[in-house]
């Protein structure tokens, strides 16, 4: 008798779950029952398709846009910086031939020169502006003007001479300045292209969008759109010194 009961009293919770759970599946049932269907997704039109089409193609497009946009930018901070630099070793190539300048203006005592003295001049002189050169202080073209003594006079005294060598320096960091200039605004000019052709890009891609939706109208005041869409400002270009 007592495992009649025993097993009788362990089933029934068994079977009362059960019976949830049946009830359960069958409110769930109804209530979905109860639900409005669902109206049938309506095909796009010809047009619509085409236009979903034509802005998948622009987004792409769009994506290489900003990556050029993006390379852009970084060509131009470099520029930037290269002008940054150069107008630093012009600063200071300045600095040194103003020093030079006070050095030498003394006069230099005038006394008969020993033989040779001249070649030890001249020799001075090349080894100089060699070296200048190899530091890239001076140019290779103003490094054969001094060789072949081209607006240079070999006979003189090496105080003026490194004076002259001074004044050559700056003359040169001045030349990389001011190239260094010229190529950050056209590094200025062609990021400022690329922005300009990523807005627009931006800007028809979401006109796309919205002309692919119901209405299957162009898009009013697409300006706006690019400059919801548009990158980052950018300073305006500066002006050469």
């Amino acid at each position: 008798m007592e495992p009649v009961l025993h097993n009788f009293f362990v089933s029934v919770p068994q079977a009362a779950l059960l019976w949830l759970l049946i009830l359960l599946a069958i409110a769930v049932s109804a209530t979905l029952m109860a639900l409005p269907p669902k109206a049938p997704v309506q095909p796009l039109t010809p047009a619509q398709a085409d236009a979903l089409r034509f802005a998948e193609e622009v987004a792409v497009a769009a994506e290489r846009a900003a990556t050029t946009a993006t390379r852009r930018r970084a060509e131009w901070a470099a520029a930037q910086e290269e002008v940054d630099a150069a107008w630093e070793a012009y600063a200071e190539a300045d600095r040194l031939a103003r020093a030079g300048a006070r050095a030498s203006a003394y006069p230099l005592m005038s006394r008969r020169r020993k033989p040779g003295e001249n070649v030890d001049r001249q020799r001075y002189l090349h080894r100089a502006a060699t070296a200048a050169c190899r530091r890239r202080e001076i140019s290779i073209a103003q490094l054969n003007d001094v060789l072949a003594h081209r607006g240079w006079n070999p006979r003189l005294h090496p105080v003026v001479q490194e004076g002259l060598l001074l004044n050559a320096i700056r003359a040169h960091r001045m030349s990389q300045y001011e190239d260094a200039q010229k190529r950050e605004q056209a590094a200025w000019h062609e990021s400022e292209l690329a922005a300009e052709a990523l807005r627009s890009l931006r800007a028809e891609a979401a006109a796309a969008l919205v002309r692919a939706g119901a209405t299957g109208e162009p898009v009013a005041d697409e300006h706006w759109w690019a400059e919801q869409w548009g990158t980052a400002e950018k300073p305006p270009l500066p002006s050469a010194a």
